[in-house]
C-alpha cells in the first residue's frame, strides 16, 4: 500500500508541475506562430490546464480502469465548482462582470446536456466520442468567435491581451513543451497505477476513488490557477478558468478517453454524479450573473460552496460504505 501511495503522490506533484510547464511553452509555441493572446488564454491555455485530466482518464481508460477515467472528469468538474470557485471566493468575493462569461454558462449548460444524452445508455463509443470531440471543434470557434466581437471593452479580453502578450523565445517554448508533456505522461502513468492498485488493496470502487481522490488532485492546477487570479484581482479568468475547465474534460477529455477504450458507465454516475455536477453549475450560475448590475460570489457563498463539496464527498464515501 505505501508503494501504490507514493506512486500516486509523486503523480500528482508531477502532473501539477507538468502541467505549469507544458501550457507555458504551449502558450509560447501559440504566440511564435502568431496567435493572438486573447486566443492563447481561451484555448491553449485552457486546454493546458486540462492536461492533467485528458491524460489521467485516457491512460485509465487504455488500462482498463473505466471507473477512474470517468470519476476523474465528473468528480474534477464538481470539484471545480465547489472546491476551486468557493476557495477563491473566501480568498477574495469574485465579481463576475464579463460578458464573455454570460455567453459561456449557456455553453456549458448545453455541454452538459449533450454529454449526459451520449452517456445516457451508460455506454461510451468511439462514435460517443467522435460527437464530443466534433462538438469541441465547435465551442472552440464560439468561444474565439463571440470574445472577438467584444472589439477589446470585454475585461475578460483586456485580462487575457494582458497576460499572454508577451512572446517568448521559441527555443524556451519547445523545451518546457517537450519538458512539460513528458513530465505530464509520466505524472498522468503513476496516478493511474497508484490509484488504481490501491483502490484494489483497500477493496473500493474504482469510480470512488476517480471521484475523489484523482478528482482533487488532477483540479489542483485549476485550483492553483483560480487562486493566483483572484488574488491579483482578476475574477473573470479565475471564474473563467474554471468554465473552460469543465467544458474540456466533458468534451476532449471524455472523447479521447472514448476513442482509446470504448467503456460502460457505473449507474452512479448516471443517477447520482452527473445531476449533482449539472445542479451546482446552475447554482454557480446564478451566483456568478446579477440581475442587475455585475453578479457577485460573495465569501458566505464561497463558504456554502465549500461545504457543498465536503458533503458530497461524504455521501460518496458514506454510499460505498469508506
Amino acid at each position: 500500500m505505501l508503494v501504490y501511495l507514493i506512486a500516486f503522490v509523486t503523480g500528482l506533484a508531477l502532473l501539477v508541475g507538468g502541467s505549469d510547464r507544458f501550457v507555458a511553452g504551449a502558450a509560447g509555441l501559440a504566440r511564435i506562430f502568431g496567435v493572438s493572446p486573447m486566443v492563447v488564454g481561451l484555448t491553449v491555455v485552457a486546454i493546458g490546464t486540462s492536461a492533467p485530466e485528458l491524460l489521467v482518464s485516457a491512460m485509465a481508460a487504455g488500462a482498463g480502469n473505466p471507473g477512474i477515467a470517468i470519476g476523474n472528469v465528473v468528480g474534477s468538474n464538481i470539484t471545480n465548482v465547489t472546491l476551486v470557485v468557493g476557495a477563491s471566493a473566501v480568498a477574495v468575493p469574485l465579481v463576475v462582470a464579463s460578458q464573455t462569461l454570460r455567453r459561456e454558462f449557456p455553453l456549458l449548460f448545453a455541454v452538459s446536456a449533450l454529454a449526459w444524452l451520449l452517456a445516457a445508455d451508460a455506454t461510451l463509443s468511439r462514435l460517443d466520442a467522435g460527437v464530443l470531440l466534433l462538438a469541441m471543434v465547435g465551442v472552440l470557434w464560439f468561444i474565439v468567435h463571440t470574445a472577438r466581437q467584444a472589439h477589446g471593452a470585454d475585461p475578460l479580453r483586456q485580462d487575457l491581451d494582458a497576460r499572454h502578450g508577451v512572446a517568448m523565445a521559441p527555443g524556451a517554448a519547445v523545451a518546457r513543451t517537450v519538458i512539460g508533456l513528458s513530465v505530464l505522461l509520466v505524472g498522468s502513468r503513476l496516478v493511474v497505477f497508484g490509484a488504481a492498485e490501491a483502490a484494489r488493496a483497500l477493496g473500493v470502487s474504482e469510480l470512488l476513488i476517480g471521484l475523489t481522490v484523482v478528482a482533487i488532485g488532477t483540479s489542483l492546477p485549476e485550483l492553483a490557477a483560480s487562486l493566483a487570479s483572484a488574488l491579483r484581482g482578476e475574477p473573470d479568468i479565475a471564474v473563467g478558468n474554471v468554465l473552460g475547465s469543465n467544458m474540456f474534460n466533458l468534451l476532449p477529455v471524455l472523447g479521447i478517453a472514448g476513442l482509446v477504450q470504448p467503456f460502460r458507465l457505473d449507474p452512479e454516475v448516471l443517477t447520482r454524479d452527473i445531476p449533482i455536477m449539472a445542479v451546482l453549475t446552475v447554482v454557480l450560475f446564478f451566483m456568478c450573473v446579477g440581475r442587475r448590475g455585475p453578479g457577485r460570489v460573495t465569501r458566505g457563498e464561497g463558504g456554502v460552496l465549500l461545504a457543498m463539496f465536503a458533503g458530497y464527498q461524504g455521501v460518496l464515501y458514506a454510499a460505498y460504505g469508506a
